[in-house]
């Protein structure tokens, strides 16, 4: 089936995390699935979603919710890893559409999960790694951070970074500029 191309998803993960190696018995969890939608036509930013998974392999430490700002009650209340990918493929047609993050952490989070977690894969194949995008597109010699790139781009970072909707917000500005450039 060919993919759809009118609007692209734009990803962004956080996940349980640690000042160090985590916890004996512990594994880095999907906590959070941030979501944007551009529309190809317009360029616009349409949609802007929040995912809140419950860990199933670990606990949200206090470096975690520093980072995140997500609580251990807060992700305890989400919903299950299982059902954010079924909401992605029912709401978000995820396994038919082109998506983006800002790296490759947020394509092999996704894969891993799914494959120790036995949950298909909410998205197809076709993901473009918009770090790597970013630096060739400005002939950078190496790639930079989601917020060095914003502040590259003379936008202004919106949200709270390192809230799973707010950097697909900002990503997905990012993946605008790129697009219009390449337009004009």
């Amino acid at each position: 089936m060919a993919k759809k191309m009118g609007r692209v998803l734009v990803v962004d993960l956080e996940a349980t995390c640690w000042d160090g190696l985590p916890p004996e018995g512990e594994t880095s969890d999907i906590i959070e699935i941030g979501l944007c939608v551009v529309e190809l036509a317009t360029l616009e930013r349409t949609e802007k979603r929040s995912l809140i998974v419950r860990p199933e392999r670990s606990r949200v430490s206090e470096f975690c919710t520093k980072l995140t700002t997500l609580t251990p009650e807060q992700v305890e209340a989400g919903m299950a890893y299982a059902e954010a990918c079924r909401i992605l493929e029912k709401e978000f047609d995820s396994r038919q559409r082109a998506w983006l993050s800002y790296g490759d952490y947020d394509r092999t989070m996704i894969e891993g999960q799914c494959r120790q977690t036995g949950v298909r894969n909410p998205f197809g194949g076709r993901h473009t790694n918009l770090k790597t995008l970013w630096a060739m597109a400005h002939a950078l010699p190496y790639e930079i951070g989601m917020a060095q790139a914003v502040n590259m781009a003379g936008l202004t970072l919106e949200g709270t970074h390192h809230r799973g909707d707010d950097d697909a917000w900002n990503i997905a500005a990012l993946f605008v500029e790129l697009m219009r450039k390449l337009r004009s």
